[in-house]
């Protein structure tokens, strides 16, 4: 009883933290958020650019924090589809590959397009599987996989709406294409070490992080996840990703240490 008492206080004072990190991040987001403008021409992004987005590019969305009320009121998305390469074929599990319309961050798809054609330069070929997902679109899901397969069901594998990164347009699932074949399957992908360390040794340079890294369960509150990348601008991928720490960590080390002159 004791050690379950601990474990609630621990889980609390988490919470407590997050919160306060948050806090300080949109504070800091008001003279600096770290952001950067991507190119549209392939190249990297400069670090150095001012961002003009009327939102923070560090906001914290996960399991204990939502999203904030006015964001889907003030994120500017863009549309984007996939080009399948000639040759690579379809089927029912992975048509909507080809067909979706998929909605995408303005300064997180460009970024994302520069990395995927650095990428594509050596013959990994990546495309864009899941991003912005509405608060309302996240209700409908709750509704259906709670009808077909139980409340219990959807508080382990269903995110509560408001809660779900997808609804900053700034996270982007990907799915590989490797010999000809889209590998879209978690399963499969999570087997495709070498490929997805390739493409994590770059995903800083242009601003992304890897979101759910291995052994970090316990603080992101996800399992392994090396298809989820999230935009947070170059400046902060870099620091968190030489530092080795979760969007979380990164924003708590930012109130217990904030920086000089912030």
């Amino acid at each position: 009883m004791k050690q379950n008492a601990m474990k609630r206080t621990l889980a609390l004072l988490l919470a407590g933290l997050l919160c306060l990190a948050l806090f300080a991040a949109c504070k800091k987001s008001e003279t600096t958020d770290g952001t950067t403008a991507a190119p549209t021409d392939g190249s990297q992004p400069d670090s150095t650019e001012p961002a003009e987005a009327p939102y923070d590019y560090l906001v914290l969305v996960n399991k204990a924090s939502k999203l904030p009320d006015d964001w889907e009121d003030i994120v500017v998305l863009e549309d984007a589809q996939n080009t399948i390469p000639e040759g690579v074929e379809l089927n029912k599990d992975n048509e909507y590959l080809a067909t979706d319309v998929f909605k995408v961050e303005t300064k997180a798809l460009a970024a994302f397009r520069a990395m995927q054609a650095d990428l594509a330069e050596d013959g990994i070929i990546i495309l864009l599987d899941s991003t912005y997902r509405s608060v309302a679109r996240q209700e409908e899901l709750w509704a259906e996989f709670e009808k077909d397969k139980g409340i219990e069901y959807c508080r382990q594998y269903v995110a509560v709406p408001g809660y779900s990164e997808h609804h900053t347009g700034l996270a982007i699932d990907v799915c590989l294409i490797k010999d000809g074949v889209i590998i879209n399957d978690n399963d499969q992908m999570i087997a495709e070490k070498e490929i997805f360390g390739k493409i994590h040794e770059r995903l800083a340079d242009y601003g992304f992080i890897l979101r759910y890294p291995e052994g970090k369960e316990d603080i992101t509150g996800f399992s392994f996840e090396p298809w989820h990348f999230r935009y947070v601008g170059v400046e902060a991928a870099k620091d968190i990703t030489a530092k080795g720490l979760t969007l979380e960590e990164y924003l708590l080390l930012s109130v217990v240490h904030p920086s000089d002159g912030q």
